[in-house]
Order: structure tokens, then sequence, then C-alpha cells
């Protein structure tokens, strides 16, 4: 697990002041992506500092980082972020360690010289953020008890959860082409879908279009094919964290999903946070896993570490926003619809990477796994609209006395993700992981349904 040290130290300051007190992005935070600043359509890795972006080609250029920090840095500053991923743990701490001592207030010779500053340092809300890795593949769990308990209640009330849940992480294998960074238009899908009171299915935008509030994991260093990562080192193989919002077509879920799964329900589109946060920020935060009740099943031998076991959980807060258009014409913020705990999460990241590779699958560096969506217990923790409507029938009421089954056309989804606050540290987040819903494209209708509605 990564070590708790001096760069975790509540009272550092930053000599770029927006980072003082920054409710995401303090120097005690640092997280890895990728930009480009305004005016310029060149992609370079960078690192979030309050309200500002970190140029990790241009601190290589000024020679600010020395050794392993230096290599890492400098594969850091490409258009993707696969080969610093690929270093580990070693390199990924030098670099946090000299970034630290770069930005700290009490760093020798203080800030640097206008000019510096300006090479360094660019306004984010001015830059243009990206994937921060050529993601090769995706998998996204269902690790989330209650929300697979919620779920379940809708289908098999008697028997929420099918046998298997307890023994085995479930997971599908995604689309990794269609996730896309915060702050991309999702456009409502078509799909085939069969209502309760029709006797064939129909093609058609979904109307059943929901969120998935879930953490992203990536991985860093992979494994050689046909060679599993044990769960003590799994760890290890963990580059970081990221908020990600399966998206999900909930109509054409239920009729596709038997007998294999979902497929296009799930692939149309996945939205990320643009930050990597590491391993290392999150030391302090890193907690036990929850105690399983006395009933449950201990995890397999080949899941059960003591080690992850005692920390390889994370304390952190996460909400769900949603934000209308009525919200934006009348100036009201968004409304929270879900509160949750990444502690919901039944199975740690750690088993989560040794089980997807036990029977001998490969992961690489960049590869990005989801968690499954992340609900509490009550209503006001649902990571979903599936669950939090039941269905859709018990709609949520907006402080705009807007109904919502569903999304709708114009909806913004916003996932938000804290550490939970500790005494002698300073609190870190993600920051935004949003996406507003535009129409579904028209030329979407396929030839044999316009022939179909042309003949009545």
């Amino acid at each position: 697990m990564a070590q708790i040290d001096a760069t975790h130290d509540p009272r550092r300051q930053s000599w770029v002041t927006s980072a003082n007190g920054h409710p995401d992005f303090p120097i005690q935070n640092l997280p890895l992506g990728v930009f480009s600043p305004g005016g310029s359509t060149l992609r370079r890795g960078g690192v979030a500092i309050g309200d500002m972006i970190f140029d990790l080609r241009a601190g290589v250029e000024a020679s600010l980082f020395t050794g392993a920090a230096r290599d890492a840095a400098d594969k850091a500053s490409s258009w993707a972020l696969n080969a610093v991923l690929a270093l580990g743990v070693e390199p990924r701490r030098a670099l946090r360690q000299q970034l630290v001592e770069i930005l700290d207030v009490a760093a020798p010779g203080g800030a640097p010289s206008d000019d510096l500053y300006r090479r360094l340092l660019h306004p984010m809300d001015q830059c243009v953020l990206y994937l921060p890795a050529h993601i090769g593949d995706y998998t996204d769990f269902y690790a989330g008890i209650h929300h697979a308990t919620n779920v379940g209640q809708q289908f098999r009330p008697d028997n929420p959860l099918l046998p298997n849940y307890k023994y085995v992480p479930i997971g599908y294998h995604g689309r990794a082409s269609s996730i896309v960074p915060s702050g991309t238009p999702i456009r409502r899908p078509w799909g085939q879908s069969k209502p309760a009171d029709a006797a064939e299915p129909c093609f058609a935008p979904s109307r059943r279009l929901d969120y998935e509030l879930e953490l992203g994991i990536w991985i860093g260093p992979g494994n050689d094919l046909g060679a599993p990562i044990p769960i003590a080192e799994a760890d290890r193989h963990i580059a970081g964290f990221c908020l990600l919002n399966d998206w999900s077509a909930r109509d054409v879920q239920a009729w596709e999903s038997q007998p294999l799964g979902p497929f296009l329900s799930k692939s149309f589109a996945t939205t990320i946070s643009p930050w990597i946060v590491t391993p290392e920020a999150l030391a302090p935060f890193a907690m036990a896993q929850a105690r399983r009740p006395q009933d449950d099943p201990l995890p397999p031998s080949y899941l059960l570490d003591r080690k992850d076991q005692r920390a390889g959980a994370l304390d952190i807060a996460l909400e769900v926003l949603l934000l209308t258009q009525e919200m934006r014409d009348t100036g009201q913020p968004p409304a929270r619809v879900g509160l949750s705990h990444a502690r919901h999460i039944y199975w740690t990241p750690g088993q989560l990477v040794a089980h997807h590779t036990s029977g001998g699958c490969n992961l690489r560096p960049g590869d990005l796994l989801g968690t499954g969506t992340i609900s509490g217990p009550d209503r006001d923790g649902c990571g979903s609209l599936l669950e939090a409507t039941k269905g859709g029938r018990d709609p949520l009421r907006l402080p705009t006395l807007e109904e919502r089954r569903f999304l709708e056309d114009a909806d913004e989804v916003m996932l938000r993700a804290r550490t939970v606050s500790r005494s002698g540290f300073a609190p870190i987040g993600f920051g935004e992981c949003k996406g507003r819903i535009v129409a579904a494209h028209s030329s979407s209708v396929s030839r044999g349904e316009r022939d179909r509605e042309a003949t009545g």
C-alpha cells in the first residue's frame, strides 16, 4: 500500500495560491492528466494544482526534475500517460515528491520568474482536457452490493442476489472506444426494446436513459498472458483512480441482457473524469474493507490477503447532481440526487484486479476497470435512477417541482468525489465527471423502420 510521508503534510502551502484550500486539487493531491493549453491543439501531460495545470514538458525542459522523477516526468509529458503508468510505484512516487518540492511555497528560490511561471502553468478553464491514457481494454464490475440488491429486488424480491454474488466479483467486458472525457455531450442511443404491453420489440430512442455512479481504476504495470497477479501484489498494479459514469439504456438492457448480459445498452458511452488521482495521494484515506455479515462466506483464498483487507478500501464520499434545462433557465444550481460512499463496494480494487487476471487474462498499462454502481443502503444513496425511482414507478421530485423517472434531453449529470476529512490530513477531490444528454440522432432510424412507418 502507498505510504504516508511528508508530501501529505496538511500545513504545506503552494506558491500557486489557488491550490491553498482548494476542494479538489491542493498541493497534497497532484493528479495526472493530459491537456492542451488555450490556443494550441498539442496534447501534453500535466498535473492539476488549484485552478492551474502544471505543464510537465515545460518542467522537463526547464531541468526542474532529476533522476527517476525526470524519467517519469518525461514519459508523462506525452499525448497519453501509458508510458508513465507502466513505470509503477517508485518512479511515480519520485515524481510526486519532486513536484511537491517544486510547488511548495517554501521551495528554494520561491515562485519561478514571470516568464517561467507562464511556461509552467496554464489556467485550467482555458485548457482542453482529454482522456489521460489510451484505453486498450475496459471492464465494468458489479461490486456495489446495495446497487446489486436494489436492482435484484425489482426482479427477484425474495432472492435479490444470485448465489454467486458473494463468492465471485461479477463483471463484463465493456467498450473502450466509447469512453469519453468529462464534458462530452451524450447522444441518446437508439436500441431495440420490448415494452411490457407490446407483442413485439421495437427499435427506437431509449426512453429509460440512466446514469451509474462508479469509480474507475487505472491499471499501471500489467501482467503476462497466463500469469495471474496475486492478491498480495495487486495494489502495485493500480496506478490511480477516477470517477466513471457508465451510462445505461435500461429499456434496451432489459431486453438484450438475457442470456449473455449487457451489450448495446452500455456501449454507446462511458464518461470519466480527466484526472488520475494516484494511490500515493490517497494513502491517508486508505481504510479497512467493510466487515462482511457473519453469514456471508469469506472471500476465496486467491482473493484474501490480510494487508488488502486492512487497508485496501478507500474513504471517499461520492455524489450525483442533476441540472435540468429549467434549472439552467432560472439560474438554479444543480440538485443533489445521490450521496454514497466507496465503503459500499463489496470487493476491494485489489480483489478486482486479482480476480480479473486469475484465469490468465493479461492487463496492460492504461486499461480501465469500473467498480460498478456504488449505492448506499437508503434511497438518498442510490447511484442510479433505476434504483432511486424503483424502476420508474416512484419518480424523484426536484427542487423545481420537476419529476424524473429517467433522464430527459438537456439533463446534465455531474459526479463528484472527495475524501472524507481526517484529522491531520488535507482532503482531496477528483474534479467533475459530467455529461449532458442530447437528442437521439434522426439518421439512426434504419431503412426497415422507415419503410414500416411509411406503409403503416
